[in-house]
């Protein structure tokens, strides 16, 4: 189900939306070069306030180039700075964040340059907010608090409102309801001081989604996208866009709550934002509004309605171009196929889901196609559904590992506001301490000595107090950190899980010497055939699992598997002399283990694996796949010449290449059987070697 998010726009909205007649009549002076260029500057910018959010952010930034070309002409500064203004915010809608700062940088210097307090103000809550879509929370509070000193001085309650809002919203980015409800219900409480019945809207809407967040769904209705109030304050404002918007938050709430009586009144709020979308030509607003009233006949078991619903969507993306949530579509339609008995059918709708997940980079639509192909294999082809099982636990490592970034970001979120409060504390204290001497110095009364003697005693007991409080949170945090990074270092070498952390990023590097070491297990399809899918995954992790101890044993990188496949390399991400020796030591220890284990079955009468290996040696390419996808791995000939020295080795030894062998053949502990040249796919004749201990 699609929810749609209410942003609060600051004083840059009018207090009440005006009509359509009142934009064109807006548009028509713009156009009248007869005007005077202020009313046309002027209109321009009030067309801007009323209209910026339904228009397309290439539209919003030509007529903002326009305004800009003409304010810079006739050096109407104030004008120069809103056209930046809105340029930013067209650059923010297209996801350029770091254009759109640019934007409200140099609107921020022009405002300075006029001395205009109220502008600088709201230029430095832009700023704030481009900060916090690239999930710079530290430094959005930053600019945020400097805009909300500027409103308190100038006593701008509209101003201070907004702030609240900024800092609720940043706490519901840090998952931190209690926080966000407090500061959007501070938000609200001066919003009904104002009587703008547009901001008060928003701000019901926020408290409702901050009780979404505690998961307290009727709570939600009641105070936020569903209640009476919200709707009626968007009635008077005629603003049919936010009501579509406000009814799709009501609809989530209601599938949330799981609440069968609901979905036909869920049904009603789905059809109503549809009839919105449609008056208002909001395309993307029509597909969501057809996916979610087609996933409530879904719901409903109404299966032929819930078909096509989705395909009236699905077609309607196809005609707009672009992704758009096409995956999501197709998923949805594979999952009905599911429920109708359809398996084949769903195959065919999630594989294609799945590939356009993969162009989106979305792991989560990755996770859902694979659990629909999971599901729909599992009745068409059980070796199938093995590789989407192992495929879904790839994905899932890959979640928890942005939940991961996303957890070591709140604690130093956590950790620079405790900072901050000690500083602040300090900052009180070395003020009152300057007061009090100038109090000493005027007045020499023992009384008042005195008195300043207990103030003293008091705040320092304040501070220890505080000192106390700040020593045993950052305690808790040093032990949170631990955990994230204990996780993190599951999934990432250390020294690249390091590089993440400090940079956000990890480069790509080249090495020289790196050994690979591929293993794969003889006959694996009829092994399945012999047992169940929860027999088949457990026997494969008793395996991997030994071979992950093996691998930690040897400091050898694993690097993933690929169904029954097994892939490590010896040598990255930081170079040793011994990797080569290391790598062949682990590869040996695998067939030893895999050996013991075979007898082990074969006294029960159970079927047991059998296993072989090989390794090559040589340069590769390694880093994080993708940007959202913490995934470490590694590319080059090395890698597929060593998946060919398994394919062409044999049951219980480990094969090697001629590279390989080259490293180790003085090595005292083992021992070769040349193989002589073997003509490898795609490689010629490859010279091979089987190695043993002596």
């Amino acid at each position: 189900m699609k929810i749609r998010t209410i942003f609060i726009v600051l004083s840059l909205v009018a207090t009440s939306l005006q009509s359509q007649s009142k934009i064109d009549s807006i548009m028509v002076i713009w156009k009248d070069e007869t005007k005077s260029d202020t009313i046309r500057l002027k209109a321009m910018r009030s067309y801007f306030f009323d209209n910026y959010y339904r228009l397309p952010a290439d539209s919003l930034y030509i007529l903002s180039e326009m305004q800009y070309t003409l304010a810079e002409s006739k050096n109407q500064k104030l004008f120069m700075a809103n056209a930046m203004v809105w340029q930013g915010i067209s650059q923010k809608s297209k996801g350029e964040h770091v254009n759109a700062m640019n934007s409200y940088l140099r609107a921020l210097k022009i405002m300075e340059d006029l001395g205009d307090k109220k502008e600088i103000a709201l230029s430095l809550y832009w700023i704030g907010e481009a900060y916090q879509e690239q999930g710079m929370f530290t430094k959005a509070l930053e600019y945020y608090q400097k805009g909300y000193k500027i409103d308190n001085v100038l006593g701008n309650k509209l101003g201070l409102a907004n702030y609240y809002t900024k800092v609720g919203t940043v706490y519901s980015r840090l998952d931190d309801c209690s926080k966000a409800m407090e500061y959007h219900k501070k938000s609200l409480t001066l919003y009904e001081e104002l009587n703008d019945t547009f901001y008060i809207s928003g701000a019901l809407n926020n408290i409702g989604v901050a009780y979404q967040c505690q998961k307290k769904y009727s709570k939600a209705l009641e105070i936020g996208a569903g209640s009476a109030p919200h709707l009626d304050y968007l009635k008077h404002d005629y603003d049919e866009y936010f009501i579509a918007e406000t009814s799709n938050n009501a609809q989530e709430y209601y599938k949330e709550m799981k609440n069968i009586k609901a979905y036909s009144y869920d049904l009603e709020y789905f059809l109503r934002s549809l009839k919105i979308d449609e008056t208002l030509g909001d395309q993307e607003g029509i597909i969501i509004s057809l996916n979610n009233i087609g996933e409530c006949y879904r719901e409903n078991n109404d299966y032929m309605q819930a078909l096509d619903y989705f395909k009236k969507a699905q077609k309607l993306q196809e005609k707009m171009g672009g992704i758009g949530i096409t995956s999501e579509l197709l998923r949805n339609i594979g999952m009905l196929y599911i429920k109708q008995g359809h398996y084949k059918k769903a195959v065919v709708e999630c594989e294609k889901s799945l590939k356009i997940a993969k162009e989106m980079e979305s792991i989560q639509f990755q996770k859902n196609a694979c659990e629909c192909l999971y599901t729909s294999y599992k009745e068409v082809d059980r070796n199938k559904a093995l590789d989407y099982f192992e495929q879904l636990n790839i994905l899932n490592d890959s979640l928890k590992s942005q939940s991961t970034i996303k957890n070591m970001q709140n604690l130093e979120f956590a950790k620079q506001l405790e900072i901050d409060s000690i500083a602040q504390v300090a900052k009180d204290a070395k003020v009152e301490m300057a007061h009090q001497t100038e109090v000493r110095k005027k007045d020499k009364n023992k009384n008042i000595a005195m008195v300043a003697g207990i103030f003293f005693l008091l705040l320092s007991g304040g501070l220890y107090s505080r000192w106390r409080y700040v020593k045993k949170s950052k305690a808790v945090i040093e032990k949170e950190k631990d955990r994230s990074d204990t996780l993190l270092l599951n999934i990432l070498p250390a020294e690249i899980a390091e590089e993440l952390k400090s940079k956000g990023k990890a480069d790509a590097r080249d090495f020289e010497m790196v050994s690979i070491l591929f293993s794969d297990f003889k006959n694996f399809t009829g092994h399945s055939e012999q047992m169940t899918a929860k027999d088949l995954v457990a026997n494969i992790n008793i395996c991997f699992e030994a071979f992950d101890n093996i691998m930690q044993k040897y400091n050898i990188e694993k690097i993933k598997t690929i169904g029954d496949a097994y892939m490590a390399a010896g040598g990255l991400p930081i170079h040793s002399d011994d990797s080569v020796k290391r790598t062949v030591l682990a590869a040996l220890e695998m067939q030893a283990f895999i050996s013991e284990l075979g007898k082990e079955k074969q006294s029960k009468g159970e079927s047991a694996f059998e296993m072989r290996v090989g390794i090559h040696t040589g340069p590769v390419v390694a880093g994080i796949v993708g940007v959202k996808k913490f995934q470490y791995d590694i590319w080059g000939d090395t890698v597929n010449t060593a998946s060919r020295m398994e394919s062409h080795g044999e049951i219980g030894k480990v094969n090697i290449s001629q590279n390989t062998y080259n490293y180790i053949k003085d090595e005292p502990e083992f021992a070769f059987e040349y193989r002589g040249k073997i003509e490898a796919k795609g490689k010629g004749e490859v010279e091979m070697y089987f190695v043993n201990l002596k």
